[in-house]
């Protein structure tokens, strides 16, 4: 697909003819089938900030409170390293605008075994993380139907809540796309409400300390980094979903770059806004800082019931849209016969079998949620999915490292060399200090899970190998 010769400042990226032939059906129009609509811009965009703007904004300022405002510079860090990471996939995703984002392009530099394990460690994020969204859903939904107060009805509603999306996802891309649109402008006019209007009733006397701990700067810096590092978890969502997006080589990285931006914004001017306007001492121990900073600005005890619609808002469609990815991965290693050939199957424009097995295991992980109780397997697979996620980022970007170093002409122009070489050095850190900030547990967990997907790996191979010598 590429060649291996020396770096031209005018080498062309390459056309829709000469990417392989499992890029045409991604890169060829969907047809006249109505429910199958390519992304847009500003779906793609939406799609981005919905995953990664889930629900745990809403207990972030409280979660790093304790550390003081120093937290704020931890938070411009990481936002700096989320945005490296985007425009690394933007330009990954230029030069191959195909279905399955972080597989694709470690599996075409490193080979077969690589991309399955970016789409195998990804697939296990995706379906754990919708059932712990869904749990956690159930909290938020608890404050406006009770439903907490009965186990079985808890867990009937978090089933509910996962099936919804699926369902939005089954009847085709062009309602994952209104799904997702909706669901990104309910959610985000409560929190830029927050973000914004609590600029008005800001008092810099609620901040509290600069640095709250006995930690040095560093050490502060690093111990709120640790709690904020997975805030940015989905950053890669329009490059792995590339394939139905329309001209993904120009909107792919423009709707990674807006989508983190655009998170970002809400995370900081929020977590500011209710720094400053709920005095420190309280926000330490709040449990609902966002509720507490609407009470606080406008009076009355109206605050939790807004405060948990949006965040059921903000679930439901971060739900939506992992939901998709979840197929696409699969989808994009079924076709190159690294996954079972019924992730390949396409209905509607979204790989149908692999959102039914997304659901399925799901429902099975969130039913053994309810059974197990609080303490069990699930906490230990959510925390697995703090590895897990970050293994395609490694992957993909040490990809981009690999094309830029072995020079080859259709992925590096001489004049963008050096700045595609220092945001790739720099998202690669950015990746490794999150597999870092899992902890010893998680990487050992998630290291375990990966040694289970080389035995998938042999069988599939295996399979491969003997259908090309038939």
């Amino acid at each position: 697909m590429h060649d291996t010769g020396t770096v031209s400042s005018s080498a062309p990226a390459p056309d829709l003819g000469e990417l392989p032939a499992a890029a045409h059906e991604d890169a060829a129009p969907h047809g006249s089938d109505k429910h199958a609509r390519r992304f847009g811009l500003p779906v793609a965009t939406c799609l981005v900030m919905g995953n990664i703007i889930g629900g745990g904004i809403f207990l972030l300022p409280a979660s790093v409170a304790p550390f003081g405002t120093i937290s704020l510079v931890a938070f411009a860090v990481l936002t700096a390293g989320a945005i490296c990471l985007a425009l690394v996939f933007g330009r990954l995703a230029s030069r191959d605008p195909r279905t399955g984002g972080p597989y694709v392009y470690a599996r075409a530099a490193f080979g077969d075994f690589a991309g399955f394990l970016a789409a195998w460690s990804y697939w296990i994020t995706t379906w754990v993380s919708n059932a712990a969204l869904a749990v956690a859903a159930v909290g938020y939904l608890d404050v406006l139907i009770p439903v907490a107060d009965h186990k079985w009805t808890a867990c009937l509603a978090a089933l509910t809540l996962q099936l919804l999306p699926a369902l939005a996802n089954l009847a085709g891309t062009r309602y994952v796309g209104a799904v997702q649109l909706v669901a990104t402008v309910l959610k985000f006019l409560p929190l830029l409400l927050v973000a914004f209007g609590g600029l008005f009733f800001f008092d810099s006397a609620n901040l509290g300390p600069f640095r709250a701990g006995d930690e040095s700067p560093v050490g502060a810096v690093s111990a709120s980094a640790a709690i904020l590092l997975f805030s940015y978890l989905g950053v890669e969502s329009a490059a792995v979903s590339a394939g139905e997006v329309r001209d993904p080589r120009r909107n792919v990285g423009r709707a990674t770059v807006l989508g983190t931006l655009g998170a970002a914004v809400v995370y900081l001017l929020g977590t500011l806004a209710v720094f400053g306007t709920v005095a420190h001492d309280k926000l330490v121990a709040s449990t609902a800082p966002f509720t507490d900073a609407v009470n606080a600005m406008f009076g009355g005890s109206w605050g939790g019931t807004a405060v948990a619609l949006a965040a059921l808002v903000s679930m439901v469609g971060a739900l939506n849209g992992w939901t998709l990815l979840s197929a696409q991965t699969p989808y994009a290693a079924a076709r190159d016969g690294l996954f079972p050939s019924a992730f390949a199957r396409k209905r509607r424009g979204v790989p149908t079998v692999g959102v039914l097995v997304t659901v399925v295991l799901a429902s099975l992980l969130t039913v053994y949620n309810y059974t197990a109780g609080s303490a069990g397997v699930f906490e230990v697979l959510v925390l697995v999915t703090t590895f897990t996620a970050t293994v395609p980022y490694l992957l993909a970007t040490a990809a981009q490292i690999y094309f830029l170093a072995s020079g080859q002409g259709d992925r590096v122009h001489r004049g963008r060399l050096v700045r595609d070489a220092v945001l790739a050095a720099l998202a690669f850190g950015f990746s490794m200090w999150l597999v870092a900030g899992a902890g010893y547990a998680a990487v050992y967990q998630g290291v375990l899970f990966l040694f289970v997907g080389v035995l998938v790996y042999a069988w599939m191979a295996a399979r491969k190998q003997r259908t090309a010598t038939r």
